[in-house]
């Protein structure tokens, strides 16, 4: 998986870095102290150096983005990770790397960018979209819900997986919108998460007994 991919490994792992060859060029007119974090209502509420924010966050993620490719490639069932959920996991890092890294440097440049805002937009559209990957998942060890009853059972996967899509598009479309409504609160995002997370672990518990009671 990683020889046959080496090209796209490679593009995405410098697209990952763009930040910090970006925040190089910038560094003149970057503060030395640059806001980092933020609150639901955008309001800085964290600041890193300028080292930090411009070279930890990008090589972060870098890692981030090759642990996961490595552990995908080195997965026992790797042969039922189809190439679109493996360029799914390829692509999550650098599109988080370059949009929220971006962000930061303009906001610290005085551009009036509201970051929660992009973050709450990001995390819906990266909801939906596994949402609709979830139910095309087979049975694997790095990604879906794994869980001692989908690991043992296949039909336990299959169902539990459709279910969970279903939950996660659905979670990721209220993040769209009670964001575009500016409603969204941190009460609301806990909910949604663990709605999203429970749900199908607690379903996928459900058929275990199911069957288990049938055997």
């Amino acid at each position: 998986m990683l020889k046959t991919n080496k090209k796209i490994i490679i593009l995405t792992s410098i697209i990952t870095l763009i930040p910090l060859f970006l925040g190089l060029a910038l560094w003149n007119k970057l503060p030395d102290t640059i806001a980092t974090h933020f609150d639901l209502s955008g309001t800085a509420d964290g600041w890193s150096s300028k080292p930090f924010a411009v070279f930890f966050l990008p090589l972060f993620l870098l890692a981030v983005h090759l642990i996961c490719t490595i552990a995908t490639s080195a997965d026992p069932r790797r042969q039922n990770i189809s190439d679109k959920l493996f360029a799914l996991v390829l692509w999550i890092c650098p599109v988080i790397s370059v949009l929220m890294c971006c962000s930061v440097y303009l906001i610290a440049l005085g551009f009036d960018l509201n970051m929660s805002l992009i973050a709450q937009l990001l995390v819906g559209v990266v909801f939906i979209i596994i949402g609709n990957y979830l139910p095309k998942c087979r049975q694997n060890y790095t990604m879906g819900i794994k869980l001692p009853w989908t690991l043992a059972d296949e039909d336990n996967w299959n169902k539990t997986h459709r279910l969970a899509g279903w939950l996660w598009m659905v979670a990721g479309l209220l993040f769209l919108v009670f964001t575009l409504m500016d409603r969204m609160s941190e009460w609301f995002l806990l909910g949604v998460i663990l709605v999203a997370v429970l749900v199908p672990t607690a379903y996928s518990f459900l058929l275990h007994l199911k069957k288990e009671k049938i055997d």
